[in-house]
C-alpha cells in the first residue's frame, strides 16, 4: 500500500519533519524491515525536540503528532526485534509523555509486553495528507517586488560624488554638490 521511497523523498526534502520518519517507520514495520523502522521511530522522537506533540495543522496535515505516540510505536518495533527489556523501558518513558489521567492505552500495552506479545504501531490515520491551504499554494508563484534592475550612471565626466541627494537643476560643465550634502 505504501512505498519507503515516497517517504525517503519527503524526508530528504525536510530532514527534520517528524512525521515523515514516523510515517516511514510504520512502512519499514509492515515490511519487516525492523531496525529501519526502529531507527525512523528514534529519528522522529528526536525532531520532536522534547516537545510533547507536533501540531501539522498549518503545513495542511490535520493531524497531532504526539511524543507518546512515537515512542509506543519504537516500543512496537523493539517487540518485533524481540528487545522486550527496551521495549518497557520505552513504554515507562511514553507514560511520561502521555497526558495525565489518559494511560489505558499503554498500561495495556506494558501487559502485552510483559506476557512478550506484539504491538501495533501507531499511524497517522488512513486519508490524511498535506493539503496546504489554496491561499498558500496562490503564494507559492515567484512575485518581483523589487522590479527591474536599473543602472544609474553619471554623463558628467569629472562627477567625484556619490551619495543620495534631492535632485536638483544641473549646472554646464561640471557637477558641485550643494554645501548641505558634502556635511
Amino acid at each position: 500500500c505504501f512505498s519507503p521511497q515516497a517517504f525517503d523523498r519527503t524526508v530528504a526534502k525536510d530532514n527534520s519533519l517528524a512525521v515523515g520518519f514516523f510515517q516511514r517507520g510504520f512502512v519499514h514495520l509492515q515490511l519487516e524491515m525492523y531496525e529501519a523502522a526502529l531507527s525512523d521511530y528514534h529519528m522522529a522522537f528526536s525532531h520532536l525536540r522534547k516537545n510533547p506533540f507536533i501540531d501539522y495543522k498549518q503545513l495542511g496535515l490535520r493531524y497531532i503528532l504526539y511524543a507518546w505516540e512515537v515512542l509506543y510505536s519504537l516500543a512496537a518495533a523493539q517487540c518485533r526485534l524481540q528487545q522486550w527489556q527496551e521495549a518497557r523501558a520505552t513504554l515507562d518513558k511514553a507514560v511520561v509523555w502521555r497526558p495525565e489521567g489518559r494511560t489505558a492505552i499503554l498500561d495495556m500495552a506494558l501487559e502485552r509486553v510483559k506476557n512478550r506479545l506484539f504491538l501495533e504501531p501507531m499511524q497517522v490515520p488512513l486519508g490524511e495528507f498535506f493539503r496546504p491551504r489554496k491561499k498558500e499554494v496562490e503564494q507559492l508563484d515567484s512575485k518581483d517586488f523589487l522590479g527591474k534592475p536599473k543602472v544609474i550612471s553619471s554623463i558628467i565626466p569629472n562627477d567625484e560624488y556619490f551619495g543620495f541627494e534631492p535632485l536638483r537643476p544641473q549646472k554646464q560643465g561640471f557637477y558641485e554638490p550643494s554645501a548641505d550634502a558634502l556635511q
